[in-house]
């Protein structure tokens, strides 16, 4: 099953820091968005592989945006 990470709010990509066909445990950092000078990881929800990576560093999300797909 398939599970998609959304952004939660608008925000700058800030860092990535998983790549497509990586493995992730539960609670892993994928991403790094900046905020209002504020940095907010955004995390695995479960164990898995990342099938797809929807951000670059420097792009700017809005709520609801796609970040990033992992197969589990």
């Amino acid at each position: 099953m398939a599970d998609e990470i959304r952004a939660e709010m608008v925000a700058n990509v800030w860092k990535v820091v998983t790549a497509p066909g990586a493995t992730v445990a539960e609670g892993d950092t994928l991403v790094i968005l900046e905020s209002m000078k504020m940095e907010i990881p955004v995390i695995a929800e479960h164990d898995g592989t990342v099938s797809r990576l929807a951000v670059s560093e420097g792009d700017v999300v809005q709520e609801g945006d796609l970040i990033a797909v992992i197969d589990g």
